[in-house]
């Protein structure tokens, strides 16, 4: 029972225990769970009956099926967000800032969805998307990756912000809390199908991230893969624990580098499948369910990318939005290329449409170079040319003086290296030359 629960309340509300196993963590599943899917082992008895709460016996009534709710939901994750963050001692929060001006509403994920399921339109500042132009088919894409890409994202990234702010600097015996929370947002990162190896099926960016290295072959720890895990979820594993020792040790400033770190990089997956669904939409005949995907991966990471260059966005958004008349994969490619710097991302990080059938990358979605690499060759190519020069001049210039000096040497022995014909010089006089 809550400990808030009021003395002589009669609605009571009960949480359920939970264990570490993950297979049987928690019994009595029902929420929103219809079907087969609902599980009632575990859950209180129905009907009237009694219950011992500290030596006292009530009586209660209750229905299971209907009055066993999800104490969170993942519209929850939307439309509970301004409230946990407007307030918090370190508002206001970058990532969840980008997204809310870009929209122009905290919802913009619970309306996002919603729309999509009534087959309306969203009533946004920017990014708009008019789901009337789907079926089914297009729309089911659109609530399923916005919920998981759009709603939950922002919400792991809000954990880790509760964990910065509780986190008390210099201080090791008092970071429970914190801990708590960072660990919270690893959760709903990785969610509870994944088992303990990181590799099976799951539904939400943990999964997401190992789907798209396949695509974009930036697999294993080196990221040069085309199977196993992806080197984005090895990279942000290690971050993770690493936000976890800094938070218990106190160390809260390292922490929220390590939290600024995880949230640039989880923009990785909606980047790579936005590239995906535009070039599947343009050279691959892709439909509905293509350009549906492609327009709910866009409006994942579009607020970022508008806020380093609100142009770029503006490209990608014409390319990929609900409705869109054309879809140029070419300009959807260079928009993002263009502001990987500022999104602190590089080409290796995003990788190339990869065609395993092929064993090579689709024509022009090759990974791109990093203009900082490009320099440093250019500049190496440049500095080795000049060392080039510099010691052919040298030599030039000492073999140069060393002749000069051997022919001096020369004429003061009366010997010189080059001699007049028919013209004899006393010393002390001129000679001259008719």
């Amino acid at each position: 029972m809550y400990d808030t629960t009021a003395s002589g309340a009669v609605n009571v509300k009960i949480q359920y225990a939970t264990t570490d196993v993950q297979d049987s963590y928690v019994q009595c599943q029902v929420g929103a769970l219809v079907g087969e899917d609902i599980n009632m082992s575990g859950c209180f008895a129905g009907g009237e009956n009694t219950i011992t709460i500290s030596g006292q016996v009530y009586t209660y009534t209750y229905t299971p099926e209907t009055e066993n709710r999800s104490g969170r939901t993942i519209a929850g994750f939307s439309t509970q967000l301004e409230e946990k963050l407007k307030n918090g001692p370190n508002a206001p929060y970058t990532d969840f800032e980008y997204f809310r001006r870009y929209y122009g509403t905290s919802y913009y994920a619970d309306q996002w969805v919603n729309a999509a399921f009534a087959g309306g339109q969203t009533s946004f500042t920017n990014g708009n998307a008019d789901f009337s132009q789907y079926g089914m088919e297009g729309r089911e894409q659109i609530i399923k990756k916005g919920t998981a890409y759009m709603n939950v994202f922002m919400y792991v990234l809000r954990e880790f912000e509760d964990a910065l702010d509780d986190c008390k600097r210099g201080c090791i015996n008092c970071n429970d809390d914190p801990v708590h929370a960072w660990d919270e947002g690893v959760c709903f990162y990785t969610g509870s199908l994944e088992g303990q190896d990181g590799v099976a099926s799951g539904y939400l960016l943990h999964e997401l991230a190992d789907k798209r290295s396949l695509d974009f072959r930036t697999g294993g720890p080196d990221g040069t893969d085309v199977d196993g895990q992806s080197k984005l979820n090895y990279d942000l594993m290690d971050l993770f624990a690493l936000g976890n020792y800094q938070l218990q040790s106190g160390n809260c400033p390292s922490a929220r580098k390590t939290k600024e770190r995880i949230a640039q990089l989880m923009y990785v997956p909606m980047i790579q499948g936005s590239l995906r669904y535009a070039y599947k939409v343009d050279k691959l005949q892709g439909g509905e369910k293509e350009k549906a995907e492609g327009a709910a991966f866009a409006a994942a990471v579009l607020p970022r990318v508008h806020a380093a260059n609100n142009e770029a966005a503006a490209k990608i958004y014409g390319n990929l939005r609900v409705g869109a008349s054309n879809t140029n994969f070419q300009e959807v490619k260079a928009a993002f290329e263009s502001v990987y710097p500022k999104l602190g991302l590089t080409c290796a990080d995003i990788g190339g449409l990869w065609n395993e059938a092929g064993k090579s990358y689709y024509p022009g979605m090759e990974p791109c170079t990093d203009a900082s690499n490009t320099e440093v060759v250019t500049k190496r190519t440049n500095s080795t040319l000049a060392i080039a020069l510099g010691s052919t001049f040298g030599a030039l210039f000492a073999i140069a003086l060393i002749a000069i000096l051997y022919m001096r040497s020369r004429e003061k022995q009366g010997a010189p290296v080059f001699k007049t014909e028919g013209v004899e010089v006393e010393d002390d006089q001129e000679a001259t030359f008719n």
